[in-house]
């Protein structure tokens, strides 16, 4: 930083002993939120409140686009296997890292992700590629070697030239393999028409008695494909779901924003056009039906309690956290049990208007706020 010559010694000086002082309060890791409601309150100095906001936003932004994006998968595949797939095609090594952690709390099963197994300690799963087949050959002996290199994962990839003649030739090579004490537990198909192809396989697998063998597909899949693939009846166990979960294809960014509320115990708000925003300390409130379902949310002031639950806890007082952070198991746990109390209009995937209200106190405190800064704008240009 002194070598941009921006700044100057005293300040870089006071950065040597800076340390976090504030007050933060936050919806738990896995909370399902809306629209204009706040997720995060950070109570400092303003230097030190100002310093943490872009890595805030950075870590927040990502991770809740991903779990929300792949939340969606997991409510249109709620029996099925989903396997986090995403990792080339994320922005970034550290992006794959944790849209991998992301959509294990949003309901995956795991990752192909190594790194992010062990960093995690998620499960971790995988196949074979396409370059092992087009390594060897023949296709059936590409197959036989793999299920000795991994006799507990034999999981083979059957679409890299004729899936259908590849399902017969793992048909032809399960005896060989039973004999030598191996099982094979799946295929996978990877390109084409994955519907047509399960259908396909899945009868061309029984036929030869390998009922127990799961169909395993990926390629290209989101919440949409995985919607209208068992719609059709595909007979498809488990998904690799990668790029379009972990870039977040269609919706590739939230209106995620960080801003100053209060000021020298005063409440403060921008009333900028089409990014305005309300004052004060908030809280959210969450009522729930007689089935426990999410029925409404109240944004109010920090003081102002409402009928429900308030879903902003603390977390940090002093510039220390109050408790250990929770486990990833907890975290994922916790994300359950919020997407079971969705409302069964937000479990499909057509728009929906959950009801978010902004409370009286909330538009009482800003209509003041900007009464104050008017007076105080006209006193100066009369000055």
């Amino acid at each position: 930083m002194a070598s941009t010559q921006r700044f100057s010694r005293d300040f870089l000086a006071s950065l040597e002993n800076l340390r976090f002082s504030g007050d933060v309060d936050a919806m738990p890791e896995g909370t399902v939120f809306f629209p204009d409601e706040p997720i995060l309150r950070v109570t400092a100095p303003i230097a030190e409140a100002q310093l943490v906001e872009t890595r805030l936003i950075n870590l927040l932004h990502l991770e809740t686009l991903i779990a929300s994006k792949a939340a969606r998968s997991v409510l249109m595949a709620p029996d099925k296997l989903l396997v986090d797939f995403g990792l080339r095609r994320a922005h970034g090594a550290e992006a794959g890292l944790l849209a991998a952690r992301a959509s294990y709390i949003a309901g995956f099963a795991g990752t192909s992700n190594v790194q992010a197994g062990r960093l995690f300690s998620m499960p971790l799963f995988g196949t074979m590629a396409h370059t092992f087949i087009q390594a060897h050959d023949d296709e059936a002996l590409a197959f036989e070697h793999f299920a000795h290199a991994q006799p507990d994962n034999a999981v083979l990839l059957i679409d890299t030239w004729d899936t259908e003649a590849a399902a017969h030739k793992v048909v032809a090579l399960a005896p060989k393999l039973t004999h030598a004490g191996i099982r094979i537990k799946g295929v996978r198909i990877d390109s084409g028409d994955l519907a047509e192809h399960a259908r396909r396989v899945r009868a061309i697998l029984d036929a030869g008695g390998l009922e127990h063998v799961i169909i395993f597909a990926s390629g290209d899949l989101d919440e949409y494909e995985l919607r209208d693939m068992l719609a059709a009846g595909a007979p498809v166990d488990g998904f690799g779901v990668g790029t379009r979960v972990d870039t977040s294809s269609d919706q590739p960014y939230l209106d995620c924003a960080y801003k100053l509320q209060e000021y020298a115990g005063r409440a403060r708000r921008k009333r900028s056009e089409g990014k305005a925003t309300w004052p004060g300390r908030k809280q959210v409130y969450r009522r729930h039906d007689a089935d426990g379902r999410m029925a409404g949310d109240a944004v109010t002031l920090e003081t102002d309690v409402q009928p429900g639950e308030p879903l902003l806890l603390p977390v940090m007082r002093g510039g220390c956290r109050l408790a250990p952070a929770p486990s990833l198991a907890e975290v994922r746990h916790h994300a359950a049990d919020n997407l079971a109390r969705l409302p069964q209009a937000l479990r499909r995937l057509e728009a929906f208007d959950y009801p978010v209200e902004i409370a009286p106190s909330l538009h009482q405190l800003a209509a003041e706020v900007d009464r104050e800064t008017m007076s105080a704008t006209a006193s100066r240009l009369k000055t």
